[in-house]
């Protein structure tokens, strides 16, 4: 069994200070985020922008700043957002892919996302997929409901991404697929033969949905883009808390924890 890649995921597009006074904004709150997880044994950075009043922006002069911040302290893998936020057009979302980080993220399909809809239609896929293949970004797929697997075996097919790929199975987003044990299992047992897969358990699904990768061969990702909450009623301090937690519990079963290297080593970077 590989090393376990832990992501940590900073901030998304929703959280806000209100929400946990934590939750970093600025380009120098979210690298500090990505320093401190990374010392605690994260690989790999899954990165959003905001604006210094906490709206989402996918500005690529933002991105660019939070990426040479996380850089000049970290050696973890860049993973850009394409996901962006619900009612961005495409032509926003990609903008990051053109700093040509390592990694940016590939939803391969609409799905219902709290009140709002998350919508990605195939056209807007294989424009992210094609802008990625062009500036030699590697896609990780994000998986909020099944069949967006098979979507993702069709772009492959299209010779538009590399495959078996990295998937990411987003669990728990009210709207999408559930976060439950039964549900990883069905998402594990559709992946093409070879895949690697991180979980990202929405809320309280984050600790046994990670649980459940450690012991299954899978990786897992943290943070406040996810769970904003240690234990019930209890908010977390930082993300570095969420990291460490699973750096404790892989320990305890036996598996040990990859480095930057030994993740760009497994993701075929």
């Amino acid at each position: 069994m590989d090393p376990l890649i832990i992501t940590v995921a900073p901030v998304g597009a929703e959280v806000m200070k209100e929400n946990n006074p934590n939750v970093p904004y600025t380009p120098e709150e979210i690298a500090e985020e990505c320093y401190r997880a990374w010392n605690e044994g994260a690989s790999l950075a899954h990165i959003h922008a905001r604006n210094e009043d906490g709206t989402s922006t996918q500005d690529p002069e933002v991105y660019a700043r939070i990426i040479e911040l996380v850089q000049a302290k970290t050696d973890m893998i860049i993973q850009v957002s394409v996901g962006g936020a619900v009612g961005m057009t495409a032509e926003e979302r990609v903008r990051p892919v053109y700093l040509k980080p390592e990694m940016a993220t590939l939803t391969c399909g609409t799905c219902n996302f709290g009140d709002g809809i998350f919508t990605n239609s195939l056209k807007d896929i294989e424009f992210f997929a094609k802008a990625m293949q062009e500036n030699g970004v590697r896609p990780e797929f994000e998986i909020f409901e099944a069949g967006m697997i098979e979507t993702a075996k069709r772009l492959g097919k299209k010779n538009l991404v590399p495959m078996p790929g990295h998937f990411d199975f987003v669990m728990g987003v009210q709207g999408a697929i559930p976060g439950d044990p039964s549900s990883l299992m069905h998402m594990i047992s559709l992946l093409p033969a070879g895949a690697t897969w991180t979980v990202a358990g929405i809320g309280r699904h984050e600790l046994p949905l990670g649980a459940m990768a450690i012991v299954l061969g899978g990786h897992v990702r943290v943070g406040f883009e996810d769970n904003i909450y240690y234990s019930r009623g209890v908010l977390a301090g930082s993300n570095a808390e969420l990291v460490a937690r699973m750096v404790r519990l892989a320990d305890e079963l036996g598996r040990p924890v990859a480095k930057p290297e030994q993740a760009r080593k497994i993701l075929g970077l």
